[in-house]
């Protein structure tokens, strides 16, 4: 049996380094970047025109580049290129889930710069229809921001109380959404027959809803979590950015139209504006809860206190004359086709009138150069406004987050369109 021989250990293969135990030798450095993400504008959440660039860290959003994108309407300039009577089908289509609120703030900038003041019961009417118009957008905004986070039962509560509000829009105008009721100096018509009995059974149903509505979302334990401590924007911060409305009043700001500048009979009526500490989502959730209770007690007030009388002008400067005046009379038929032909002959200047819309202060700035067409016809939409700050809220949260922010501005792309 031979010997055993020697082994020459400098020739046999390195054995495998084991890593390092933590605390006994100088760990690695792990590469990692910032991924950039783009969300919309075909996401669902994104209303079909909205894009965000997201840098991410994670799940963290560490900038985001936020574009309001293009519905290629050009509604300002085709406003201009036609008569003032042409412009209320356009306004309907800004926010068209508050139309009513659209066609006052826009007749509203034409008489302010014509000098005129509808009469009294077309004043009570115009509050009626805007806060019937709240109630509308507040509803499809709390509903739908609702389902994005999964809470689809509470969206098929609110979008029955919105069926009850476009049910009134329809008796009104004959139109659910697009409703072009208001004309320059009155309305297209006189309350209908029957009205005031619809709408205080709508408003009894209206508050079934928002009792239930309050029930499902107000303390479920998700809905809280994702909505609380979320997109906050601090009170000098939203006025920094031109925050009005709902988003603003959730800051603590006590600003509203309706009482900073009130117009038509707003000063008349008894309401609270209610306001927010946190100037987070869930703050700008119940403050939308809160105002739809207000806005009830508005309409019942109009209902209870609207006085008898003509809902028109009739001036014959803008005022289109009876049909059957235009069918019987000279008088009446050359009135009709001056006005038809050549427009409101507005005397030259510009002019500014805003009114309290569902997200913000609408405001329309006129300029007339004393033709029959608009010179300049300028749209402040709040929710435009409101996306300026959309970044400086999702700094620091996640990409979770994105949704409940976003819902809670309400962007409407009629309005945001530029």
């Amino acid at each position: 049996m031979s010997s055993p021989q020697s082994v020459d250990k400098a020739r046999l293969p390195a054995e495998p380094s084991l890593p390092a135990e933590p605390g006994f030798e100088e760990e690695r450095e792990l590469r990692s970047e910032n991924m950039i993400l783009n969300v919309g504008p075909s996401h669902p959440a994104m209303h079909g025109t909205i894009k965000m660039v997201l840098e991410l860290s994670g799940e963290t959003i560490v900038r985001s580049d936020v574009h309001v994108g293009y519905l290629h309407r050009g509604f300002e300039k085709e406003c201009e290129a036609g008569s003032y009577f042409k412009c209320f089908p356009y306004v309907d289509r800004l926010n068209y889930l508050s139309p009513m609120i659209n066609n006052v703030a826009y007749a509203g900038v034409v008489e302010k710069a014509l000098g005129v003041e509808v009469t009294e019961r077309c004043q009570w009417i115009r509050v009626l229809i805007s806060e019937i118009s709240r109630l509308s957008d507040h509803l499809t905004c709390i509903g739908a921001s609702a389902m994005e986070l999964g809470a689809m039962s509470a969206f098929l509560y609110f979008i029955k109380a919105r069926e009850y509000v476009w049910e009134l829009h329809e008796a009104l105008s004959g139109a659910r959404l697009t409703v072009s009721y208001c004309r320059i100096g009155g309305l297209s018509r006189d309350l209908p027959e029957g009205f005031e009995a619809q709408c205080r059974a709508a408003l009894v149903k209206v508050r079934e809803v928002l009792v239930e509505g309050q029930k499902l979302l107000a303390k479920n334990r998700i809905y809280f979590d994702r909505m609380r401590g979320v997109g906050v924007m601090q009170a000098d911060e939203a006025i920094s950015y031109g925050f009005t409305g709902p988003m603003l009043r959730a800051s603590g700001i006590n600003y509203d139209v309706r009482k900073a500048n009130p117009y038509l009979v707003y000063d008349q009526i008894d309401f609270d504006v209610p306001l927010g500490e946190h100037g987070d989502n869930y703050d700008r959730f119940y403050v939308r809860m809160l105002e739809m209770e207000q806005s009830v007690r508005i309409i019942e007030q109009c209902l209870d206190r609207m006085p008898e009388g003509p809902v028109n002008l009739y001036d014959p400067r803008f005022m289109l004359p009876p049909k059957d005046e235009v069918y019987n009379t000279i008088e009446g038929l050359v009135n009709h086709f001056k006005l038809v032909m050549h427009g409101i002959q507005i005397p030259k200047g510009e002019v500014y009138f805003a009114v309290e819309g569902g997200n913000g202060e609408l405001g329309f700035y006129l300029v007339s150069d004393g033709t029959g067409k608009p010179y300049k016809l300028r749209c402040r939409p709040p929710s435009f406004i409101m996306m300026g700050g959309m970044s400086r809220m999702l700094e620091g949260h996640t990409m979770a987050d994105v949704v409940p922010t976003f819902g809670m501005i309400n962007m409407i792309g009629g309005e945001c369109d530029r």
